[in-house]
């Protein structure tokens, strides 16, 4: 995610840098079936569920430096602004993550993100 993130061009806006980083992680899975049998196994297991939860927070640390620069702030500023950014993408991953599976994999999973995410942006 880290690399997708930073491989996208200075132009691009945050939340656009963020869905690619997104679309990277996601591609990962062999197919749409292993997707969302992950994804049930996630949202159904509680130690599961924990462990990506420590393991979000990592990463919401880990892209903070590049979002912060990507939104101009200065990096370590304290600024909640990306922060905040950042939760508000894994929050509408999650939310569409469930929806999905909810749905029994219908349906295209960015499709749903990106109307998790227009919903909070509105």
């Amino acid at each position: 995610m880290t690399d997708t993130i930073s491989g996208q061009p200075a132009e691009a806006g945050v939340w656009e840098t963020l869905r690619a980083g997104v679309a990277a992680v996601l591609a990962l899975h062999a197919s749409r079936e292993q997707t969302l049998e992950r994804f049930r196994l996630l949202h159904n297991t509680r130690s599961l569920r924990a462990g990506w939860l420590e393991k979000r927070l990592q990463f919401q640390d880990d892209l903070l430096p590049l979002v912060e620069t990507r939104m101009g702030a200065a990096v370590g500023s304290a600024e909640p602004r990306a922060r905040a950014v950042i939760a508000t993408a894994f929050a509408c991953l999650d939310a569409a993550s469930m929806t999905w599976v909810g749905n029994d994999g219908k349906g295209e999973i960015l499709d749903l993100y990106d109307e998790c995410l227009a919903a909070v942006r509105d």
